[in-house]
C-alpha cells in the first residue's frame, strides 16, 4: 500500500465490518484518517460474481455527478498481494439504516425526507449520461431483461441445492411473459436499497445521502429494474430479521409514501408518463433476489461465505418465490 497508494498514509490498524453477505469489508486505519478495503472473498468464485474492479471503476466514474460516492483510491488486481482483488475507498462518516420503517427517526417528516432523498438520487443515477462519464461499454445496450434473466436462472442453477417448484413456477412466468424491449438504457446499481445508502448524521435535518454503496451488480441496463428491486424489499416482511420491509405496517401513519406514489414521483423526476408491465418487474426483483441469496447459502455450505448469518438468508430463497405468486396470478 505504501508503494501503490501513498496518499491513503500507513495502515495501522485493520478490523471487519460484519454487515454484508457478499464481498469481505474493512476498515483502515491509517496515520492518514480512516478508509475502507473491500475484497473478493475467498475460494471458488461463481462467473461475473463478486466484481470489485466494477465496482471501482463505477465509482470512479460518477466522481462529479449528481449520485454521490465514496472518493476510491487504488484497485488491486493482483491476486497474490491478499488473496484476492480488492480496491480502497474514502471511509465515509454517516448513518446506515436497516430497517425500511426507520424506527430510528423521531419524524414522519423525516422518514418522508429519506425516501424522497432516495427516490431523487435513484432517478439522478438513471439519468446520468453514460457516454460523457465513459461507461458506453460497461454493459451490453438492450434486452437487459431477457439477459439478465439468463444469468440469475444460470447463477441459480449453479448454487441449487434442491428443487423448490414455486422457483419453478417464478421462473417459468419471466420466460413466459419478458415485455418487449423498449430501447431505454440506463446505468443501473443493481441493490439499489435503504443499507446501502450513508445518510447524513440524524443531527442533521436534511436527511440526504452522502455515499451510495455496493456497486457490484451495477451495469448498463433498464431503469425499472432498479425502481421494482427496491419496491420489492419495502414488500418484504417487517418481520425479517435481515433488512426488513414494511409488509403490515401503516406508511402513511410512518410518514413514508405509498409505492404508487413513490413510483409516480420516480416518474416525474424521469420526465415519464408511467410504468407498463410493473408486475412483471417485481416478480423478476423477487426472483433475482433468491437467486443471490441462493448463491449466499451456497458458499456457505462450501465455507466460502462472508458471514454467519449466510445459512439464515439461505433459508429465505422459498419464502421470496412464495411471495411473488400473486403476482404472477394477478397478472
Amino acid at each position: 500500500m505504501a508503494a501503490a497508494c501513498p496518499a491513503i498514509g500507513k495502515v495501522k490498524e485493520t478490523s471487519k465490518f460484519s454487515g454484508g453477505q457478499s464481498n469481505p469489508t474493512f476498515l483502515l486505519t491509517t496515520s492518514a484518517g480512516n478508509y475502507v478495503l473491500r475484497k473478493q472473498p475467498p475460494g471458488k468464485l461463481l462467473k461475473s460474481a463478486h466484481a470489485v474492479d466494477r465496482e471501482f471503476r463505477v465509482m470512479q466514474a460518477l466522481a462529479d455527478t449528481e449520485v454521490p460516492v465514496p472518493v476510491v483510491h487504488h484497485l488491486c488486481e493482483d491476486t497474490s498481494v491478499l488473496g484476492s482483488m480488492f480496491y480502497v475507498m474514502d471511509f465515509v462518516e454517516g448513518d446506515i439504516y436497516w430497517n425500511s420503517a426507520l424506527p430510528e427517526c423521531n419524524s414522519e417528516q423525516a422518514r418522508h425526507n429519506m425516501y424522497d432523498e432516495m427516490n431523487r438520487v435513484m432517478a439522478a443515477l438513471h439519468n446520468v449520461n453514460i457516454n460523457e462519464i465513459g461507461l458506453t461499454d460497461y454493459g451490453k445496450p438492450g434486452n437487459y431483461f431477457a439477459r439478465q434473466l439468463s444469468r440469475w436462472t444460470q447463477q441459480y442453477r449453479a448454487s441449487e441445492l434442491t428443487k423448490i417448484e414455486e422457483i419453478e413456477s417464478l421462473i417459468a412466468y419471466l420466460d413466459n411473459n419478458l415485455p418487449a424491449d423498449d430501447g431505454q438504457v440506463a446505468l443501473v446499481h443493481g441493490d439499489f436499497r435503504l443499507d446501502n445508502m450513508i445518510f447524513a448524521p440524524r443531527s442533521d435535518e436534511t436527511a440526504s445521502v452522502r455515499a451510495v454503496l455496493d456497486w457490484e451488480l451495477s451495469t448498463l441496463g433498464h431503469p425499472y429494474a432498479d425502481l421494482a428491486y427496491q419496491c420489492m424489499q419495502l414488500r418484504l416482511p417487517a418481520t425479517l430479521p435481515q433488512a426488513p420491509g414494511l409488509a403490515g405496517l401503516g406508511r402513511e401513519a410512518l410518514g413514508i409514501p405509498s409505492e404508487q406514489a413513490y413510483v409516480d414521483t420516480y416518474c416525474q423526476r424521469r420526465g415519464i408518463d408511467g410504468i407498463d408491465n410493473w408486475n412483471f418487474y417485481l416478480a423478476f426483483s423477487f426472483f433475482r433476489l433468491a437467486a443471490i441469496l441462493q448463491g449466499v447459502a451456497k458458499r456457505a455450505q462450501d465455507g466460502n461465505a462472508s458471514s454467519d448469518k449466510a445459512r439464515q438468508l439461505g433459508s429465505m430463497v422459498r419464502p421470496l418465490a412464495q411471495m411473488a405468486t400473486p403476482l404472477i396470478q394477478s397478472a
